[in-house]
């Protein structure tokens, strides 16, 4: 280290990454795991996120916030893996924004010093964890599908037609996890220790949760249902996802879109799976319609048994599918509702 300060060839930037990868070395692995949740419940995707931090060894402590959160602690407290409860109940979080989230995670790490910090690769982690990485001067580590050890990941680009595996020299990890890479963790047969932490100063936010209007489904969520049946632009409009919806309710599924179902005002943008939309690996993936760009693949390519219905035999979805139906689909989707 003397060699290099009399070179003094580095950056105070680079200085303190080198001096953070060795100062990282030599302590044990522990990881914060943000939970992401409703008030009600924990957001399956953070169960995910556990996991992942499982496979990096040492302690985990999950921190949960929001202005009532208490029966989420209750519950996140029994999974599996999980060490230590850090609970902070205060309107402050209402929203949960991360403008808000961030001096409470900044907090959380100056007093516990964690090697690693993760949550899920959703909308709420993908807005959280830049910020963070941001206030600390390290590098946020996305969407990873894999870990390899403490401080190399595994992680998707370009769409998911290349893999690339990433080493961190930073003293903390900042991580969004894919859920879709990682068995979510056992959501019971632990027993956390539960603290309670105070808010720290937000001084000025600059955003303020005024309300939400949520979609709501008797079918199962989007993420974490076992089948999920999707159309595309082959469904002509909106009213033809009846056909859809149809065929869901025989296989209790949940019923997505491509983007260009979305962008044609077909249905709801959170419908929309691919890489601008959600992630999902189901057991079994139904693609109606759907022509099969690499954008809407990478969202779905993880899937167990995928089915393609589609009239064109040169459609790019076929070359995915382990299953293929050359029909048109509105032949071919109620007499399958039929027969179910």
């Amino acid at each position: 280290m003397a060699a290099v300060l009399r070179r003094g060839m580095l950056s105070s930037q680079r200085f303190s990454r080198l001096l953070g990868r060795v100062l990282g070395s030599q302590r044990d692995a522990s990881s914060l795991v943000i939970a992401e949740h409703n008030g009600e419940s924990v957001v399956p995707l953070t169960y995910n996120a556990i996991a992942a931090a499982r496979q990096l060894g040492g302690d985990i402590t999950a921190l949960v916030a929001g202005p009532d959160c208490g029966k989420v602690a209750d519950t996140l407290a029994q999974s599996e893996g999980v060490s230590k409860l850090l609970v902070a109940q205060h309107d402050a979080f209402k929203g949960y924004l991360p403008e808000a989230l961030t001096p409470l995670i900044l907090e959380a790490q100056k007093q516990f010093n964690f090697s690693h910090i993760l949550t899920g690769a959703g909308a709420f982690g993908k807005s959280l964890i830049p910020r963070v990485a941001a206030k600390l001067d390290v590098s946020a580590i996305s969407d990873i599908i894999g870990v390899k050890s403490e401080d190399t990941f595994v992680r998707t680009i370009y769409a998911g037609n290349a893999v690339q595996t990433v080493q961190s020299g930073d003293s903390v990890k900042l991580i969004t996890v894919r859920g879709t890479a990682f068995a979510a963790s056992p959501e019971t047969g632990g027993s956390a220790t539960r603290e309670d932490v105070g808010v720290p100063e937000l001084g000025q936010v600059g955003t303020e949760f005024v309300s939400q209007e949520l979609s709501k489904s008797d079918r199962p969520e989007l993420t974490a249902a076992k089948t999920v049946i999707s159309g595309g632009r082959g469904m002509k409009n909106g009213e033809n996802f009846k056909l859809l919806y149809d065929l869901a309710d025989k296989l209790n599924a949940a019923v997505g879109a491509s983007r260009a179902a979305v962008d044609a005002g077909f249905v709801p943008n959170d419908m929309q799976i691919g890489q601008t939309g959600k992630i999902v690996a189901p057991e079994l993936y139904i693609a109606v319609g759907i022509s099969g760009a690499i954008q809407h693949l990478a969202g779905m390519k993880d899937s167990k048994v995928i089915v393609a219905i589609n009239k064109d035999p040169d459609a790019p979805i076929f070359q995915v599918a382990d299953f293929g139906l050359v029909a048109d689909l509105f032949k071919a989707v109620p007499e399958l509702t039929e027969k179910l």
